[in-house]
């Protein structure tokens, strides 16, 4: 049978914009369908636009530290609408990138809703394409809970483009996205309380980092309020909001900011007309080699439920691309060891197992910590302190995970992804020069197991 197009993508972002470019270059016909914008979640309300509030956020720490370096910063003012304003028009530069990225590549660009017709069968905007092979990867939505009022409350998707920075926020969650927020907000200026119903935020991280995170925080005047939840929003007369908590508790916000999951995009998108299963979450079900149980039918990212991160996403379109047109080339994705980054203030990042997480695996481990008022903050009044941290296999000397709750950390933790990606040792890492001054070398100099 003769088709369209050999691959058919639907949904631009990162992962999609991955297979599509790398198909197209291997000889294939490629489409993309796109109905909201190029880039996806991660550059127009994701990873993108975050990083350059939270370096505006930080803005406020280096004011405030500036005075012990001589620095006079009296009558500073910050503007909101400036800040969104410029995010804005970086966001649409990259827009124009990814559209110079697919064009440039061969890809035809469809714009509008496309809607599974059949196995390789595809509508946008009226008209039918037919395709050897579909792609699916929408990604994800944020979604907000069944609760009176829910309609009151934003999600990251309006949190990039509110007109003004509300003066009283509710953070509602205990992910990184939620404490990413809480910390945009309250670095901006905002009175901000975290509200999230478990009894300690960022569920899955080393719990050396995620108490230190908390320490931190709260000496920063963040309102932490875990194992409270909302049961009802209500607007008031004059326009605030009244958030009732399950306990009873009454508490008034300007802004209620939901970042409780995100669901798979997959409405109107007809995967039942070719009979695409879904996982017990609602997930795209796939095998290791992201086929659907429909085999024309794939499916990557967000979508899927795996890890979604913008990282993982690229790999899993680049091992599509080449397993279908290039398999000399191909190479499963190997999703040990994957490094990731949560940009609080301060920031946390981290690679390999957790202490928990090796101990739990039958590891015997020895653990070396360092925790330490950086340098830079010797001059000022900030008492902010770094945790560094590694988890290592006694028997083996291999270091497990490293782990890091300072500034910069995804930077530091971006190059030790690499050393235990190639097996290093803990003597490796004590045989290796550290950079002095520098806040990473601590990661090289610590010598002696914390005790336990």
């Amino acid at each position: 049978m003769a088709f369209d197009f050999d691959l058919f993508v639907i949904g631009a972002g990162s992962g999609g914009v991955r297979a599509a470019r790398f198909a197209a270059g291997f000889g294939a016909r490629v489409a993309v369908a796109e109905s909201r914008y190029l880039g996806g979640t991660c550059v127009n309300v994701g990873c993108v636009p975050k990083k350059l509030l939270v370096y505006g956020a930080h803005v406020a720490d280096e004011l405030e530290q500036a005075r012990g370096f001589g620095w006079s910063v009296e009558s500073v003012q910050f503007d909101w609408p400036t800040l969104i304003a410029n995010k804005t028009r970086e966001i649409q530069r990259l827009n124009g990138i990814y559209r110079n990225l697919l064009v440039s590549s061969g890809v035809t660009l469809l714009e509008g809703h496309a809607r599974i017709l059949g196995a390789h069968e595809v509508e946008v905007n009226g008209q039918s394409y037919s395709a050897e092979h579909i792609l699916v990867a929408v990604g994800g939505w944020p979604q907000v809970p069944e609760i009176p009022g829910r309609e009151l409350a934003i999600t990251s998707n309006e949190a990039f483009y509110l007109e003004q920075l509300p003066k009283r926020v509710l953070v509602v969650g205990g992910g990184y996205i939620a404490v990413e927020f809480a910390s945009i907000f309250h670095g901006l200026g905002a009175q901000t309380t975290l509200l999230y119903r478990g009894e300690r935020f960022l569920r899955g991280f080393d719990e050396a980092v995620r108490t230190h995170l908390e320490e931190e925080l709260r000496k920063k005047g963040l309102d932490l309020q875990f194992s409270s939840d909302i049961a009802a929003i209500e607007r008031q007369a004059n326009g605030s909001l009244l958030a009732t908590l399950r306990d009873g508790r009454v508490l008034e916000a300007d802004c209620v900011f939901y970042a409780t999951g995100r669901r798979p995009m997959l409405d109107n998108l007809g995967l039942e007309n070719a009979g695409v299963a879904l996982d017990e979450r609602g997930f795209i079900q796939v095998d290791d080699e992201y086929r659907s149980n429909v085999p024309s039918i794939l499916a990557i990212g967000d979508v899927i439920g795996r890890v979604q991160l913008t990282p993982v996403a690229l790999a899993e379109g680049m091992a599509v691309a080449r397993r279908l047109y290039r398999p000399a080339e191909y190479r499963p994705v190997d999703y040990a060891l994957i490094p990731t980054a949560v940009f609080s203030l301060p920031n946390i990042a981290t690679v390999g197992l957790t202490e928990q997480q090796a101990l739990e695996q039958g590891y015997r481990v020895q653990v070396f910590e360092s925790r330490f008022r950086a340098m830079k903050l010797t001059l000022t009044d900030c008492q902010e302190r770094t945790l560094m941290k590694l988890v290592v296999d006694a028997d083996t000397d291999r270091v497990l995970g490293c782990h890091m709750v300072g500034p910069e950390a995804g930077e530091i933790i971006q190059g030790l992804a690499v050393a235990l990606k190639a097996g290093a040792t803990k003597e490796v890492f004590d045989e290796t020069l550290g950079i002095h001054p520098s806040a990473a070398e601590e990661f090289v100099t610590m010598r002696t197991p914390a005790s336990r």
